[in-house]
């Protein structure tokens, strides 16, 4: 859903979303561009719609972007280009919530920067990342990459790094923390703050511990421990 203001960051579960995940020629939103992208749409907790979509870059694909994710030039010399795609995927997901893995500071900033480019807006949807959260409900994993979380839960990884089978693995990923976020020993450490959503953290001051948004700088919502 395109708007005037970008969505917010919240950190929670909620039923209804749009899990999505991008591939791209490399990792800088300021030079590199999107080759894929796919999304998949759930229901009362229940996938019950795909989308997925291979990009012309109109640019070489960098064989390091390759190795990694196995989508090669002649994959897309034939494919729209991301103008058109966007503008799908926009359609696809309507005003729904947005789910991704490391889609903060990652996925979101390509779809915004290009969402602004092509049309002067930007996506208004707020969106969750599932890296916070699985930080959150999972602190004893050494590492939080989708591929950890999903052998953690015994989900299989099979096509890990193609858009599509990392938006299905995350979409079972998510409702795995969604459960997590429900237990007693997560909940006891964990603090949500009331003013933008997003995980309050324990933070030393010049007066003690106190609980301090994660959201900082752009939200400074704090609260006595």
């Amino acid at each position: 859903m395109l708007g005037d203001t970008q969505g917010r960051k919240f950190d929670g579960y909620v039923t209804d979303y749009v899990v999505f995940d991008l591939e791209t020629t490399g990792i800088s939103c300021t030079t590199d561009r999107v080759i894929e992208i796919s999304a998949v749409k759930v229901q009362g907790a229940k996938a019950v719609d795909e989308f997925s979509a291979l990009v012309n870059p109109e640019m070489k694909i960098p064989f390091r972007a390759s190795q990694v994710n196995h989508i090669y030039d002649d994959m897309v010399k034939d494919a729209p280009v991301f103008e058109k795609v966007l503008a799908d995927f926009d359609a696809f997901i309507g005003d729904m919530v947005l789910v991704g893995h490391n889609i903060h500071t990652f996925d979101m900033k390509f779809i915004q920067r290009d969402a602004f480019l092509y049309w002067g807006r930007v996506f208004a949807n707020d969106y969750i990342d599932t890296l916070a959260l699985s930080r959150q409900c999972l602190p004893q994993l050494s590492n939080h990459k989708l591929t950890d979380l999903a052998n953690h839960y015994r989900i299989a990884a099979d096509g890990a790094h193609r858009a599509l089978a990392d938006c299905r693995m995350n979409q079972k990923v998510f409702e795995k923390l969604g459960e997590a976020l429900q237990s007693p020993a997560v909940k006891r450490n964990m603090k949500i703050c009331p003013r933008c959503g997003q995980l309050m953290r324990k933070r030393s001051g010049r007066f003690g511990e106190f609980w301090g948004c994660g959201g900082y700088p752009g939200c400074r919502y704090t609260e006595n421990i």
